[in-house]
Order: structure tokens, then C-alpha cells, then sequence
């Protein structure tokens, strides 16, 4: 049985691992991403990490003594991407990275290594093992925020794959400055970051636990939070009229605490229609990587496919 590298590159977070073919994560791991040491040191520490990921090692395989190596990486980035671009992405300030940047020495070798958007790929994973449905927004929730659109059963980036970027629509077109240059964008409301600093914290994981035990400041900062959502699902709502807005990303792991107050704010700001349903994605944080390993899994695929001469 062969696998696949993959890395999924987060704000806070990469995750990368070994993915079989049917999503079985074979082996899992976490490195911090460097934001703060500027675009470079990101990119440099993606290569890094693909490049651990694809030595040949033994014991991937449960009984299989032998040294493996995968067939092909997948490396999801957030923002704008291509092919073979990262374009822009304003939580690491880069611009029009190539993919083979990501890839180190693997860039000149016979391991394809394939580039694309995190949360386009977690919605392909959510499509593929999450049980998704033909209309829905998938929208996951953690460092910053944007969307996979999935029409019609599948995905749709738009006619130059800006398509999901819902984490700038300004929900409030005079509030906070956003990373993106922009002013009042869901993202400087509702991601966890954004949640985070606003109540002066280290994570969206204490401010939850802060408004569970009645603090007033972060339970003021959880309802802004919930109702920029609110307001950018009623957009969306009432634009493409999805069955289903499945939130993932480190935020979901709020559940109730996030899910309930969402559910009555959305309905609240539909007066016509019935909302949506809205649930926790089933994959959670893991989506995004497997959504990196089918990017793995295609290239692999495009490879043996390819004539040989």
C-alpha cells in the first residue's frame, strides 16, 4: 500500500503527516509556523518540514518492515493560490511565492509535490470523507477565516480563484483595521486570532473558557464575534442559499458554546426565510491535511498516468 506526504500550512500551526489512500492518517505531527519571523522564515520552515516528510524511513506501514518513501506531497497554503503560486496571503505578508519554493531539493527531483488553497482542499476532504453535501459552505474558523463553496456538488473557485474569501467581507465597513489592509473584514472580528488579542489572551480556547465562567469582557468579545458571523452567513445565505454551513478549524472545537448563540443570530438576521443548518465540521482540524494528501494523491495519480517514452 503506497501513501502520500502532506502539510497543511496554518497560521499557528503546520500540520503534516502520511495519508493513505481511503484518509487514513498514518502518521500525524505538529511544528509551529514562524509567522513572526517574517514570509521567509515561513516558506523555509514549509520546505523544511516537506522535505523531513519525504526521506524514505521504515515502519510507515503497520507490518511492513521495509523503507518506504511517499508517492507524491501535497502542501496547502492559505490566501490567494494557484497551481503554481501562492499569490498573497495577508496572514504571512507574502507574494507570488512559486510552489517549488515550498518543495526544497524536491523541486528538481521525481516526487511530484503539489500546491494548493487549505481550506479549497479541507472542502475537497470534507466532500470526500466528511459526508458534505451538494450545497454547502464549509468555513473554517482558526488563525483567520475563509470559505469552501461547494455548488452543485462541487467546488467553486470563481472566475480567478478568489472565490470563499469570506473572511474579508467587511461586516462592519468603519471598524478594526484587518491584515489585508481593509477595514472591518469577519476576520478582525470572529478568527481566533482576532478573538484572542481583543480580549488580550492567548487563544480563542480561553476566551471560551473566560465566558463560561461569566467574564464580561469575553463574553462582549464572543457575541461581536458571533454576530460578524451572523452577519456574513446572512450574505451568503441569501446570495447562494445553501443547505448546510459547515464550520471547521480549531474554532469549532468551541461546539455548543459557538454553534447555539450562531444558529439563533442567523435566524435572527433572516427574517423572510428559514436559516440553514449549521454543524461542526466532522473532521475538525484534520480536514485541512486531508485535503493536502488528495492534493498529494492527484499528482501521483497525474504521474503514473503520464506516457512513458
Amino acid at each position: 500500500m503506497d501513501y502520500v506526504a502532506a502539510v497543511d500550512v496554518g497560521g499557528t500551526t503546520m500540520k503534516g503527516g502520511f495519508i493513505a489512500r481511503d484518509g487514513m492518517i498514518l502518521h500525524f505531527e505538529r511544528r509551529p509556523t514562524p509567522r513572526a519571523e517574517g514570509p521567509d522564515r515561513v516558506i523555509e520552515a514549509v520546505s523544511t518540514f516537506v522535505t523531513d516528510l519525504s526521506r524514505p524511513r521504515n515502519g510507515v506501514l503497520s507490518g511492513d518492515p521495509g523503507e518506504r518513501r511517499p508517492v507524491g506531497v501535497g502542501v496547502a497554503v492559505p490566501g490567494l493560490v494557484t497551481p503554481t503560486h501562492a499569490v498573497f496571503a495577508a496572514a504571512f505578508g507574502w507574494r507570488d511565492v512559486p510552489a517549488a519554493a515550498f518543495a526544497g531539493p524536491l523541486a528538481d527531483g521525481d516526487l511530484p509535490v503539489a500546491l494548493g488553497h487549505d481550506v479549497r482542499s479541507a472542502g475537497e476532504a470534507e466532500l470526500a470523507y466528511g459526508g458534505g453535501g451538494r450545497d454547502v459552505l464549509y468555513l473554517p474558523i482558526g488563525t483567520g477565516i475563509a470559505g469552501a463553496v461547494v455548488l452543485s456538488g462541487s467546488l467553486y473557485g470563481g472566475a480567478g480563484g478568489w472565490a470563499g474569501q469570506i473572511g474579508h467581507i467587511p461586516v462592519w465597513p468603519d471598524g478594526a483595521a484587518c491584515g489585508c489592509g481593509q477595514r472591518g473584514c469577519l476576520a478582525a472580528y470572529a478568527s481566533g486570532s482576532a478573538v484572542a488579542a481583543r480580549c488580550e489572551v492567548g487563544s480563542a480556547e480561553e476566551v471560551v473558557r473566560l465566558v463560561a465562567s461569566g467574564d464580561a469582557r469575553a463574553t462582549k468579545v464572543w457575541a461581536d464575534a458571533v454576530e460578524a458571523l451572523a452577519v456574513a452567513l446572512a450574505t451568503y445565505t441569501l446570495t447562494l442559499d445553501p443547505a448546510e454551513i459547515v464550520i471547521g478549524g480549531g474554532v469549532s472545537l468551541a461546539g455548543d458554546a459557538l454553534l447555539v448563540p450562531l444558529r439563533e443570530r442567523l435566524a435572527a438576521r433572516l427574517s423572510f426565510r428559514p436559516a440553514p443548518a449549521i454543524r461542526a465540521s466532522r473532521l475538525g482540524p484534520r480536514a485541512g491535511l486531508l485535503g493536502a494528501g488528495l492534493l498529494a494523491w492527484r499528482a501521483a495519480s497525474d504521474v503514473s498516468a503520464r506516457p512513458t517514452t
